[in-house]
C-alpha cells in the first residue's frame, strides 16, 4: 500500500527553524514529483513547494520563497522541507503529496492540488511565542 509519512512538526518561536521529513512506504519517492501543501486554521489548502523527479528542479510559493528549502535524499527515500525564519502565519498542518508520475516527473503548478495522487496524514507546525 502506497503511503507517505510526515514527521518533524512541532511548536517553534517566531524566527525559528524546523525540518519536516516525508518518507515513502512501499514506493520510491524518487520516481515521483513530491510537493508540500499546508492548511492553516480556517484557511484553504495551499501548495507551497514541489521538487521534480527528473532533475530536482524546485518550486516555491511567494509566501515561503527564500525561507523554505525542499530537497531529496534518495538513499533514505525521503523528501525534506527545511523551514527557516518561521512566522506565526506559517502555522498549519503540513502535508507531503506525490504527484502524477505520468506527468514526466515534473511538478504540477503549485495551486493544482488535484494533480497529487497520494497524500500523507500531515504534521502540525505551530509558530508562537
Amino acid at each position: 500500500q502506497v503511503q507517505l509519512v510526515e514527521s518533524g512538526g512541532g511548536l517553534v518561536q517566531p524566527g525559528g527553524s524546523l525540518r519536516l521529513a516525508c518518507v515513502g512506504s512501499d514506493f520510491t519517492l524518487d520516481h515521483w514529483p513530491i510537493g508540500w501543501v499546508r492548511q492553516g486554521p480556517g484557511k484553504e489548502r495551499e501548495g507551497i513547494s514541489c521538487i521534480d523527479s527528473t532533475d530536482g528542479t524546485t518550486y516555491y510559493s511567494g509566501s515561503v520563497k527564500g525561507r523554505f528549502t525542499i530537497s531529496r535524499d534518495k538513499a533514505k527515500n525521503t523528501v525534506y522541507l527545511e523551514m527557516n525564519d518561521l512566522k506565526p502565519e506559517d502555522t498549519a498542518v503540513y502535508y507531503c503529496a506525490a504527484g502524477n508520475p505520468d506527468g514526466l516527473g515534473i511538478c504540477p503548478p503549485l495551486a493544482w492540488l488535484h494533480e497529487y495522487k497520494h497524500w500523507g496524514q500531515g504534521t502540525q507546525v505551530t509558530v508562537s511565542s
